[in-house]
């Protein structure tokens, strides 16, 4: 029995750290996955909404109404960018997702002053649990202190809090939806990464490349079986989040499916950009995970988008789960429909035509 020597398992050691080092994208991995994390979460990730986008409906014009629409934008919450002139033009902005809150200010604002009725309304898109949850800190915003220019403390009831498209503030209403984006990106980028490159591991690769098939049928071909899989896995989640949780389908069931398909696109198209980079499958795995964190983390799924710092949203924006959150939600809550998102799913286009051309060009006919 050969003994334990400290001399070979040094050599062993020095070894896989030479391999290790060698392996560049395992090793930008080992760093690179530490430092995303501590940026997402140190820097990104923030529990204060703030800059909620907001529409502000004055209809008691009042010195006194003005002043306490300023107090509230003061506080930072919301940042009114429209100004609709009835209710009914704001709820159809709150439905197209322009804004998350509508501030109402009533008519009879002087008069409820003095009674015990609440002097404003607001009205909160019930899709997003995490506006709801910043409305009811708003619930008790002294609004007859500030008008009275004191700092007493507050009665009950000074803002109502009406919360349309979940009501019942039920969680997995706002859940599943983003749910289905989450599923997707996991199974899509990570599937297509291993698949294709285990076939290069295989050789497979070699035949297909005697074959008279260009790179645009290669790369297309190879999408089209996980289309299928995809539209299969969305209905699967729509179906039992139906079935067991009551989760509706407001809005057009061929647009969400479209929303979807192209979401499926996009993501297929970063599997195979993917591929085209690393070698292995264990690579292919490690940079699924890489591309999968910042997506679940960023796109409003679980944190709250408002509350980033702006140039993390500017990089949300480019991540495809970022749009699919929004279009799942819009339409499935807030029975919109893709004519009022299309910027959502033009973002989703643009990115599954550029993912798609740069992997095109980077699968090429010839032997590594």
């Amino acid at each position: 029995m050969i003994g334990f020597s400290p001399r070979r398992l040094w050599a062993v050691v020095t070894k896989e750290l030479r391999q290790l080092k060698r392996d560049r994208l395992t090793y930008a991995m080992i760093v690179g996955i530490p430092i995303m994390q501590l940026l997402l979460f140190g820097y990104a990730i923030n529990m204060d909404v703030r800059h909620l986008p907001a529409a502000v409906v004055d209809q008691a014009h009042s010195s006194r109404s003005r002043q306490v629409i300023d107090e509230l934008h003061q506080a930072r919450v919301f940042d009114f960018l429209h100004a609709p002139t009835t209710a009914d033009q704001a709820q159809r902005l709150l439905r197209a997702g322009d804004i998350k809150v509508i501030l109402v200010v009533p008519a009879d604002f002087e008069h409820r002053l003095t009674t015990d009725q609440p002097p404003l309304q607001l009205i909160v898109d019930g899709s997003d649990q995490v506006v709801q949850q910043a409305a009811r800190q708003l619930s008790q915003f002294p609004v007859r202190a500030y008008l009275n220019g004191q700092s007493l403390s507050p009665p009950a009831a000074q803002v109502a809090v009406v919360a349309y498209y979940n009501p019942d503030r039920e969680a997995p209403l706002n859940t599943v939806p983003g749910l289905i984006g989450v599923i997707l990106t996991m199974t899509m980028v990570m599937f297509t990464a291993i698949a294709l490159v285990r076939e290069r591991e295989h050789g497979n690769q070699e035949f297909l490349i005697t074959t008279p098939l260009s790179s645009a049928e290669l790369t297309l071909g190879k999408v089209l079986p996980f289309i299928a899989i995809g539209l299969i896995q969305t209905s699967l989640v729509l179906l039992l989040g139906k079935l067991i949780f009551q989760v509706p389908v407001r809005g057009p069931l061929l647009d969400l499916y479209l929303a979807a398909l192209v979401f499926i696109v996009a993501s297929l198209a970063l599997g195979i950009l993917i591929s085209t980079v690393v070698r292995s499958q264990f690579q292919a795995m490690q940079a699924a995970i890489f591309t999968f964190l910042p997506q679940i983390l960023l796109s409003g799924f679980m944190f709250p988008f408002e509350g980033m710092p702006r140039p993390a949203q500017w990089f949300a924006e480019i991540l495809p789960l970022t749009h699919f959150v929004r279009l799942s939600r819009g339409i499935m809550l807030r029975g919109a429909d893709l004519s009022s998102l299309w910027p959502e799913l033009l973002a989703l286009t643009v990115f599954s035509v550029v993912a798609l051309s740069v992997a095109i060009l980077r699968v090429n006919k010839r032997l590594d």
